[in-house]
């Protein structure tokens, strides 16, 4: 079933042709958001190649989820610059949005269509012949096991089946650059595995991923580049051993190199002693 799977996700293949000219596919450079007196981002940088995989981490509140929706033109820069793809999302939006396939952490989908209408919606709104949309539609469907829920209303549909249909939505036009906002939330172990095999097709083809979870084997398994955010900063950078040498924790899990970047690993060990001198208080008489 895995073989048949890549088989057909790799049959979709990935458009890219211009993009491989830009030398990075998503460059953030001093960008700083503010929301009032709430500095969301500060003077943030960095930049995911072709082929290249970045996991964004930080706690929640960090600044992940502002992050991608500053690259996505959905919320502007105070200070800054913004490229994808080579454009910037703020003068060149649609640009942007053609080379751009977004997730968001709760699934954007219009609940009051089915999923058939909803695919037929996005594909005209991305100017996409019906036949190469349904094409990419019903193999990614059926993959994702969705076929049969088609003519579903979105509303009825669970959490699970929502960000299905938000996922095929985001690759429908087959677009170099993933920007990925927690894409697993409510997924299946079988449709988790899928995601991750669009992602590697799609790093294979010369794109690039962007995403941010809280999942951290999931970024130890598929990032070629991890960052790791707090505060709005940037506070490090680089491959999963980059950061253990960072730490001086050779050979430590990623979930211990956050917490010692984030300044957090005391915080917790404080918690856990808690925890056992709550629980184990009996035993000790």
């Amino acid at each position: 079933m895995v073989n048949q799977r890549w088989h057909y996700l790799r049959k979709l293949g990935v458009g890219l042709s211009e993009e491989l000219t830009v030398e990075s596919l998503v460059e953030v450079s001093g960008v700083s958001v503010r929301f009032g007196s709430f500095l969301a981002l500060n003077n943030l940088s960095l930049r995911v190649m072709p082929g290249e995989v970045f996991g964004l981490l930080g706690p929640n509140g960090a600044g992940k989820t502002t992050t991608i929706k500053v690259l996505m033109g959905l919320v502007a820069a105070s200070l800054g610059n913004v490229k994808v793809c080579g454009f910037n999302p703020f003068l060149e939006p649609a640009a942007v949005k053609s080379r751009i396939g977004y997730v968001a952490e709760n699934s954007i989908v219009y609940e009051s269509l089915s999923a058939r209408d909803f695919f037929e919606f996005v594909a005209s709104m991305r100017k996409i012949d019906s036949v190469s949309a349904n094409r990419v539609v019903s193999r990614l469907a059926e993959v994702f096991d969705l076929a049969q829920y088609f003519d579903s209303p979105i509303a009825t549909l669970s959490m699970g089946l929502k960000q299905k249909v938000a996922l095929i939505a985001a690759f429908i036009h087959q677009p170099p650059v993933l920007l990925l906002d927690e894409p697993l939330n409510g997924l299946d172990a079988k449709s988790s595995r899928v995601v991750k095999d669009l992602i590697s097709l799609n790093v294979q083809k010369g794109g690039a991923v962007l995403f941010s979870t809280h999942i951290m084997e999931i970024a130890e398994q598929l990032c070629t580049r991890i960052g790791i955010i707090d505060h709005g900063k940037l506070v490090a950078v680089g491959t999963l051993d980059q950061l253990r040498n960072k730490t001086d924790g050779i050979g430590s899990s990623l979930e211990d190199v956050f917490l010692k970047l984030t300044n957090e690993d005391s915080a917790v060990a404080d918690r856990s002693r808690m925890l056992r001198e709550a629980l184990f208080v009996n035993e000790a008489h």
